[in-house]
């Protein structure tokens, strides 16, 4: 939407949730609550400096995510008030763009000319939400959205009975500038933190969420791997206790996106370590091209959307397997050659997210003229 933004005017209206963050089945509850009052307060935002069409807004809501009678005031609560901020920024809601089904009651009360349903994941499959009434809204959006948009081939296939010609594949982008520097933002080649930290390193970042994380895989390759130090970046809803006792695991907690890169380049192999569940087979990992942008080896459990990258990483299907490619890629650190990388990183240079918001303005207006 950013680069959207930079051809057309664009109003972000920020997630409407499917669930209260809650301790014990959240990441950082505390921290989402104030994240969002505050985003509350703000009313609409133009966050990014220079570019004047882009707008933010969080909306007020009641924050009864059980109540249906709630649900129907806060659709049209929250309806009126993008309705009035798009007003306010002399632009129309001709185009909705809806990626979380919480939203398809909203999109009922908004004067549209054209729905698009992001079917980015399958949400129902998310445990903390309701299942059934999440599945309701899902099925809704495929039906009534002028193109569904999916970034999983399998979940593209799955759906096809509903969706039928309707079904665009747009993949994931990646910020090719953002990944692709070779210091951090403060000029530094590495954070102090992870300086701290003595090589090699087997890294991760991103959230460590218990549906999605083998965490059991994560300590086997920890034990099997001693002399190596396995770094973990982002919020979790798993206690590491039992992880982090081990002497070579260093859990960094949550660092900012503009930090991230700054982090990665310091890994000598990336993991993907993911549990086989729906939510997975179902998935398509942002961090996945941005892993690969830095030119990293990475080895993954097996999914379907990771095997279109089969030549750039290893694919395990088991957990020895995966330990054992853990193993290889720290000697080919060693070993390996700048060019190698560079393979790596030329596998997603057209993936940029600019290129992915041009698809998506071709696929809404059409063609572009000339």
């Amino acid at each position: 939407m950013l680069k959207l933004a930079e051809q057309r005017p664009v109003l972000f209206v920020n997630s409407i949730a499917m669930r209260m963050p809650m301790p014990g089945r959240s990441s950082q509850p505390l921290r989402r609550i104030l994240r969002k009052a505050k985003s509350m307060a703000r009313k609409v935002q133009r966050p990014v400096p220079g570019l004047a069409n882009f707008a933010v807004m969080t909306p007020v809501l009641l924050p009864f995510y059980g109540s249906r009678p709630a649900r129907a005031f806060n659709a049209r609560l929250i309806a009126l008030q993008v309705r009035l901020a798009a007003r306010s920024l002399r632009m129309s809601t001709d185009v909705c763009v809806v990626t979380m089904p919480t939203a398809a009651d909203v999109v009922e009360h908004l004067p549209h000319r054209t729905l698009v349903y992001n079917r980015s994941d399958r949400h129902s499959a998310f445990p903390e939400a309701d299942t059934g009434f999440i599945e309701v809204l899902e099925r809704r959006l495929m039906a009534t959205a002028d193109h569904v948009l999916y970034v999983s081939s399998e979940l593209m296939a799955a759906e096809r009975e509903l969706t039928r010609d309707r079904a665009v594949f747009l993949d994931h982008g990646v910020d090719l500038d953002h990944f692709t520097t070779t210091t951090g933002t403060d000029g530094a080649a590495e954070p102090a933190d992870l300086a701290a930290i003595p090589g090699p390193r087997i890294g991760f970042f991103g959230a460590l969420d218990d549906f999605i994380v083998d965490f059991e895989l994560l300590a086997r390759v920890a034990k099997e791997h001693p002399d190596a130090q396995l770094v973990l970046i982002g919020d979790t809803t798993h206690d590491l206790g039992a992880l982090t006792a081990l002497p070579n695991v260093h859990h960094l907690g949550f660092r900012p996106y503009a930090e991230i890169p700054a982090y990665g380049r310091g890994f000598d192999v990336a993991l993907m370590p993911w549990l086989d569940n729906d939510w997975v087979r179902h998935c398509n990992p942002i961090k996945l091209k941005e892993y690969l942008a830095l030119g990293l080896r990475v080895v993954s459990t097996d999914f379907p959307e990771v095997r279109r990258y089969a030549d750039q990483l290893v694919i395990a299907a088991t957990a020895g397997e995966f330990s054992d490619a853990v193993g290889a890629a720290l000697t080919a650190a060693g070993t390996e050659g700048e060019e190698e990388a560079q393979r790596r990183r030329a596998s997603v240079e057209t993936d940029s997210w600019g290129t992915r918001a041009a698809e998506l303005r071709e696929l809404i207006e059409g063609p572009a003229a000339g």
